[in-house]
């Protein structure tokens, strides 16, 4: 997965076909062979971290696939824009999920080009802020996949955060009448300091729990036979990173290239 920043969006939005072909052997196929690029993650949270971005986002994306349709490769890569949890304003329980009025202008035409092009909803997800930011709420041991029990929701059963709010995405898409797009998980993780509840032990309860899940092909209470695909966040500290200080704590590794937890990438 290739994310293409904010910054670049503008001018990829307003290229030509020729100028965009060009763009992408620069800036990726020149550095990565295109066999080992599966998506492009375009403009990501841009429609909740800079509203300037937002209405470059579909242009650019269009562009883009244009530009992978003339060159061969937009059977290959396919393209989304990943977006946090943050563009509904209701997602729990998940069934009442909707986006935010003020982002469903750009929502809807992002979930056009999805459809038609076959790709999927990408989504950032950290129910580590969801469980701070609700702690009254929500129990840390549902956000860890640790409850003891279940909540039903329109008949189905949850049991994790983790599934609640993809399935509130899937609601949401469907509220706007987009059913049957995929979700594909671009960011998740949990922060080892400097947070409540941040820890290595957490960090490693919610990221083994999330690996096993994708790699034994657990969907979600709502598409229980879809398997789950999820990209890992981090690899390492990010020790320059801005923001509040847990931010800089989602590593694997420590930002000195210290092992902080051992996480198994199997199916046992």
């Amino acid at each position: 997965m290739i994310d293409i920043p904010n910054e670049s969006l503008p001018s990829i939005a307003s290229g030509t076909a020729n100028s965009t072909v060009d763009w992408l052997i620069s800036n990726v196929f020149s550095h990565i062979p295109p066999s080992q690029v599966k998506y492009l993650a375009v403009g990501p949270e841009a429609f909740v971290r800079d509203a300037f971005y937002t209405p470059y986002v579909v242009p650019a994306i269009t562009n883009l696939h244009g530009a992978l349709q003339s060159v061969g490769l937009a059977g290959r890569i396919k393209i989304s824009s990943p977006q946090p949890i943050s563009v509904m304003s209701g997602f729990y329980p998940p069934s009442s999920a909707h986006f935010d009025p003020l982002i469903k202008p750009a929502m809807i035409p992002l979930l056009q080009f999805l459809r038609d092009s076959g790709s999927p909803l990408m989504v950032n997800l950290y129910p580590y802020e969801v469980y701070v930011s609700h702690s009254n709420r929500i129990p840390l041991e549902y956000a860890l996949f640790k409850a003891d029990g279940e909540f039903g929701d329109s008949g189905l059963m949850y049991d994790n955060l983790f599934d609640a709010s993809i399935d509130a995405f899937v609601h949401a898409m469907e509220r706007e009448g987009f059913q049957g797009i995929r979700v594909v998980v671009a960011e998740t993780g949990w922060p080892t300091a400097c947070g409540e509840a941040a820890g290595v032990d957490n960090a490693l309860t919610y990221n083994d729990n999330v690996v096993r899940r994708a790699v034994n092909g657990v969907g979600t209470p709502k598409r229980p036979k879809e398997e789950m695909e999820v990209y890992m966040f981090d690899l390492f500290d990010e020790n320059e990173r801005g923001g509040d200080e847990y931010q800089k704590h989602f590593g694997i590794f420590s930002s000195a290239g210290v092992k902080l937890y051992d996480l198994r990438f199997n199916s046992n």
